[in-house]
């Protein structure tokens, strides 16, 4: 794939740097839907822009939901399909008062950030196949917004070329932009017979070319540790502290076996939280694998460092919940194969290398093919989601636009 240069920026771009400028951090522990009002904030606007496009269905339902459609090109009988991208940024770091910075023509070597992070090819080494490209990121004191508002502004991007070139035969295509996708809630409420599409995309992957038709299996396990507070000075042989328990079941875990010394598909037991005091503490842990059988080994080295922690700190009492979250959208994607080779062959048809890949994580496509709609994940060309150091390529976000629209025409022939 050659490399294109842009000036000025394409709309894509420019769709992009609008989108991050809004805030729309989920809340891990909020009650309501969605769990930030201020999600709803961006769908307002994507819904005033499909209207500016000519899309005279777009809206956004209660849930905060927005869909709209892209009707077919006459003459066409391909199926309706799905485009589907969320509006919602990891809680894990502020999504407040991005301030993007392009780095351009970049030759190699750490991308510095306005707060001196640097962004190294040796821990992201992405950045190697991205010479005399354009990069986007923060200015380090926020993560970007690329997972998934990337998405959005592609999907938006292809909806707005195919309508601006009639020639193009292409398929009806349903979109759908979903709210709390990293908090596991995205499809809470989304009603797949409404939505009403025979398969979809969601647009929410890595790095350029990749289609994942794999997600892991995942859990969410909470903790609750329950022990005795008594004033210190009176607590021999009556205080029992949950905070210390707690914190042995976190060193407990075994250090091969976590993300950050864990790949491909390997699974893995994740601390994301300990709370609370001596009288009550909480652990929360993400249980991933990419099989049943794996998740169900996790959860019992899991309960083995439990009952340990439980035989040493007599008197504490502890609670265990486990919550499924997804499992592997493969083991129902392999029974319509033809939906991710037409995804494939769209990234051939627009110029690039298709490569078959899977996610260490999930995506709206896992729960959504689980509820009847089959929903591989396609590339943004982002990387580093979830951090500071966040980053895309311009160029490799303008390739996903012209996978995009590739694949509606595909499906036309169909």
């Amino acid at each position: 794939m050659k490399t294109q240069q842009f000036e000025p920026l394409p709309p894509v771009v420019q769709r992009f740097l609008r989108y991050v400028a809004i805030d729309t951090q989920s809340v891990e522990d909020s009650t309501d839907y969605p769990s930030s009002a201020k999600q709803k904030h961006l769908g307002q606007l994507l819904v005033e822009e499909l209207e500016a496009l000519g899309l005279a269905d777009a809206v956004m339902d209660e849930w905060g939901y927005v869909t709209a459609t892209l009707e077919r090109t006459e003459g066409t009988k391909g199926p309706v399909i799905g485009w589907i991208a969320h509006m919602d940024t990891s809680p894990e770091v502020s999504g407040a008062d991005v301030k993007p910075m392009t780095h351009s023509d970049y030759q190699g070597g750490p991308l510095t950030l306005a707060t001196g992070i640097e962004i190294h090819p040796d821990s992201s080494p992405e950045l190697n196949q991205c010479h005399g490209h354009d990069i986007i990121t923060s200015d380090g004191s926020t993560l970007l917004g690329a997972d998934n508002k990337a998405g959005i502004a592609a999907i938006i991007s292809a909806v707005g070329h195919l309508l601006d070139h009639p020639e193009l035969p292409h398929t009806t295509v349903r979109l759908a932009f979903t709210c709390d996708e990293e908090i596991g809630r995205g499809t809470l409420h989304f009603d797949v017979d409404e939505f009403g599409a025979a398969l979809a995309y969601t647009i929410d992957g890595e790095t350029v070319g990749e289609v994942e038709n794999e997600t892991f299996c995942a859990d969410m396990v909470t903790l609750t540790i329950n022990g005795c507070n008594v004033h210190p000075g009176y607590a021999k042989d009556k205080l029992v502290n949950a905070l210390k328990a707690a914190s042995a079941i976190v060193l407990g875990l075994p250090q091969d076996e976590a993300p950050e010394t864990t790949e491909g598909r390997q699974g893995y037991l994740h601390p994301i939280s300990i709370t609370g005091g001596v009288e009550k503490a909480e652990v929360k842990l993400l249980v991933r694998s990419f099989t049943e059988d794996g998740l169900a080994r996790l959860a019992e080295t899991l309960g083995s460092i439990v009952a340990a922690t439980t035989e040493r700190f007599p008197g504490v009492v502890i609670d265990s919940e486990l919550r499924q979250q997804y499992r592997n959208m493969r083991t129902l994607l392999d029974e319509r194969p033809e939906v991710v080779e037409k995804a494939m062959e769209a990234v051939r048809s627009a110029g690039g290398e298709a490569k078959l890949s899977f996610a260490r994580g999930g995506t709206d496509g896992a729960m959504l093919t689980f509820k009847g709609l089959p929903t591989p994940n396609i590339f943004t060309g982002g990387h580093n989601f979830h951090s500071t150091q966040e980053w895309i390529s311009i160029q490799d976000l303008s390739f996903t636009v012209d996978t995009l629209i590739e694949l509606a025409q595909i499906w036309a022939e169909e």
